[in-house]
């Protein structure tokens, strides 16, 4: 099976529902989704990224580099001799939004909303955990911050399962068998109106082999902690794992984009 992705997700953005905003008096516009970013990992490579947490504690340097560009798609690489600057955990991450090697990065601040869409590969040797495993998170950028929201592999009651999660107050947004999704290429649509207390709001979309597998969403709720929101993608994982599923492993993303809600 090919490990290569280009699928443009053009359902999931032809879906969107357009918003009515006001406009000058007498006049009204609709708000649509404005594409913002659109790296390519042969061309972009890890220029895509604001910045780039390959082995931050320097614990496996033969192993590297653990996060790399090969042909459309950035691989994140995880052996299970690798360790986070906090040695109970692991994380190969990179975050944010720039434009070209070098460009600005996008900044994601209160009271906007933007969507990101990718494919991602989830080989069955990543699996689910019985503590954290985030394949993707929203944080405030800074050391010591606390996540905003994760998408997570996560075991309930024995079981394989993916979600994700309002981690500020703990909130599940949806969650879905991850079985079904390994070893295949998965479509994921994450939109986020950024808001403190209850003025945020998120939905979840999840497509594989032509069928939805997953597509919720929460309003009311709180998505900013304060300066602005950034996007994280990669692997990282607790080392408290209880069901033995700790394994080298990767993490394949390709088609990268992201759009602003203006």
């Amino acid at each position: 099976m090919s490990t290569s992705r280009r699928t443009l997700l053009g359902a999931a953005l032809g879906g969107a529902a357009a918003t009515t905003v006001a406009g000058l008096p007498g006049t009204a516009h609709a708000a649509s989704w404005q594409q913002k970013w659109a790296p390519s990992a042969s061309r972009d490579g890890l220029g895509a990224f604001e910045t780039v947490e390959d082995d931050r504690a320097n614990s496996h340097p033969s192993g590297g580099p653990h996060i790399f560009a090969t042909g459309d798609n950035w691989r994140f690489n995880m052996h299970t001799a690798d360790r986070d600057t906090s040695t109970d955990r692991q994380r190969q991450e990179v975050t944010g939004l720039r434009n070209g090697s070098g460009g600005d990065y996008l900044k994601w601040t209160s009271g906007q909303t933007w969507r990101v869409t990718y494919s991602m590969y989830i080989p069955g040797s990543l699996k689910a955990t019985t503590t954290f495993t985030h394949i993707m998170q929203m944080k405030q950028p800074g050391n010591g911050t606390s996540p905003i929201v994760v998408q997570s592999l996560r075991r309930v009651n024995g079981k394989q399962t993916i979600e994700l999660k309002l981690a500020v107050d703990d909130i599940l947004v949806g969650r879905t068998d991850l079985d079904p999704l390994h070893d295949r290429w998965t479509d994921v649509d994450f939109q986020i109106k950024i808001g403190n207390g209850s003025a945020g709001s998120v939905r979840w979309i999840l497509r594989s082999g032509g069928s939805t597998v997953v597509d919720a969403s929460k309003t009311g709720v709180d998505t900013f902690l304060a300066d602005r929101v950034r996007p994280k993608w990669g692997i990282y994982r607790s080392l408290g794992d209880t069901s033995g599923s700790l394994q080298d492993t990767y993490l394949l993303l390709s088609n990268l984009r992201g759009y602003q809600l203006t």
